[in-house]
């Protein structure tokens, strides 16, 4: 599904990236793990298109999308959620998820001011999508209420209808347990596996490391922008220089 092969990002004098080469398999959990500043988001900025690469290669189902724009990524089926879930506060739910899906209609400013078939159709098939992510993260009982009004385990469903929305087939997801409690987060980890199960293929940035190392096909560990290791969590787990760098002895241990 993702192929990614000796991609870098340079800041200056800086890499934040550098030369990382690894493919992630179609319908699989592939999580990103390691210390703060070790270039995860950086890692997501260039699969998504938002920053582009100082070399390397991004190849996407079977298409090379390096350096398209983050618009180009996503119509290809790449969409990805933030750390902090930014929503229209004062739109309900559902009106939130309804701008989501416009990235996939066609009406224009004609469209609108003419008051088409074509755009009433689409208006129709806007909603009718973003009720189906609704119900699909379980968040039916929340589609009318103002988005200010929601909680953050809510917010972060919200974010992944959002992606839904767009429809993906890899969703890249930005610490998708970040600020929930444990409860909540083992409801985060079955909507992930749910996802798989549904034909999507899942990349994940998370500290969670329990989570990570019962869902996660695969790991990637990046370290100073660089990938120290890749495999299995009970091949990450064992590993000397993961431990070394990130895990410490007590969670390889665990």
């Amino acid at each position: 599904m993702l192929e990614i092969q000796n991609l870098t990002k340079r800041f200056g004098g800086l890499s934040a990236v550098h030369d990382i080469s690894i493919s992630f398999e179609k319908n699989k959990i592939n999580a990103i793990i390691g210390p703060n500043g070790a270039g995860k988001t950086t890692f997501f900025n260039l699969i998504s298109g938002a920053i582009p690469p100082t070399s390397g290669k991004i190849v996407f189902d079977g298409k090379d999308v390096t350096g398209l724009r983050a618009d180009q990524v996503a119509q290809l089926g790449v969409s990805r959620t933030f750390q902090a879930t930014t929503l229209f506060e004062r739109a309900s739910v559902l009106d939130n998820l309804i701008v989501g899906h416009r990235l996939r209609t066609k009406s224009g400013l004609m469209d609108v001011l003419l008051n088409t078939r074509r755009l009433k159709e689409e208006e129709r098939i806007c909603r009718v999508k973003a009720q189906e992510a609704l119900d699909f993260v379980g968040l039916s009982h929340v589609s009318h209420r103002i988005a200010a009004d929601i909680s953050q385990e809510e917010r972060k469903r919200v974010a992944f209808a959002l992606a839904l929305a767009t429809e993906p087939k890899m969703l890249l997801l930005d610490e998708p347990a970040g600020g929930v409690n444990p409860e909540e987060t083992v409801g985060i980890a079955e909507l992930i596996q749910k996802l798989v199960k549904h034909g999507m293929t899942v990349c994940l940035i998370e500290h969670k490391m329990d989570m990570i190392m019962n869902l996660a096909d695969k790991i990637m560990v990046l370290n100073y922008g660089e990938k120290i290791a890749e495999g299995t969590p009970a091949q990450i787990r064992s590993n000397p220089i993961v431990i070394e760098a990130y895990l410490g002895s007590e969670n390889a241990a665990a």
